[in-house]
């Protein structure tokens, strides 16, 4: 969607939703939000609709209230919140509807208010804080390399058993996101403002180009040299005080997984 054309379906959004009274908030929130990253002719729309209690359902149920309501293709419930609507056009919509009490079920870190009736400002940023607070703690260094080791040794067991599509989950998807979190949390780079604290892969190669490109080509390659690659970048890294206690599970890998 051409940003033109991306506004307006933002502008659109709003104007309908203010023709509601049950609706007492909309927020935007991912690149639809305009803060760290602006939206481009790929973003979807992400957004939150907070509405008055015992209304959710009708609005989940009812999309009557969205723009081009009449050029929707696919729509459905993914979560108990939320839903996901593909129009004609191409284009992708991602949002969830609450109350003001469900809204504190949600995770936020870039966001801005487009309707606020209901002074839900002070409780978007207990909820922002709340979510820097939570993802913070699941970051632990210890906890993150232990992840990544075992992720690796899961994903290379099933690779030699046979395995395969599993064994890429393994290592290209769970032990590459426990990596590349632990790059990021040890890396003190101001443009880290642009990285996801929700979604470690989201515009990683933006902020770490070489690395990104680096890690780019491993994917390509055959599950154990992708696994031996990801070790080895670990070991290049992060700080000696960080990876010291993990060397001899790290040597073990390479030794018994990895020859």
């Amino acid at each position: 969607m051409k940003l033109n054309k991306y506004e307006k379906f933002t502008d659109d959004l709003k104007e309908k939703l203010l023709n509601y009274n049950q609706v007492t908030g909309l927020v935007a929130v991912g690149s639809m939000s305009k803060k760290d990253h602006l939206p481009d002719e790929w973003s979807d729309h992400d957004f939150f609709v907070i509405v008055k209690s015992g209304y959710q359902k009708y609005f989940r149920e009812n999309l009557s209230w969205l723009p081009d309501f009449e050029n929707i293709l696919l729509s459905f419930q993914e979560t108990e919140h939320g839903l996901k609507v593909f129009y004609n056009n191409g284009h992708l919509i991602e949002f969830a509807v609450f109350d003001q009490e469900e809204l504190f079920l949600a995770k936020i870190n870039s966001y801005r208010i487009l309707i606020d009736k209901a002074n839900i400002k002070k409780n978007i940023e207990k909820i922002k804080d709340k979510t820097n607070i939570q993802t913070s703690s699941y970051s632990d260094n210890e906890l993150l390399i232990e992840q990544f080791i075992t992720n690796l040794v899961v994903g290379i067991g099933r690779y030699n058993r046979g395995e395969i599509i599993s064994a890429h989950q393994f290592v290209k998807t769970s032990a590459l996101k426990k990596l590349l979190l632990l790059i990021e949390k040890n890396n003190d780079l101001d443009k880290n403002i642009i990285l996801d604290n929700l979604d470690p892969l989201r515009r990683f190669e933006f902020v770490y180009p070489e690395l990104g490109a680096e890690i780019n080509n491993l994917l390509l390659k055959p599950i154990p040299k992708a696994a031996e690659e990801l070790l080895n970048i670990l070991e290049r890294e992060l700080p000696e005080e960080i990876k010291i206690k993990h060397e001899k599970s790290i040597n073990i890998i390479f030794e018994k997984y990895l020859k």
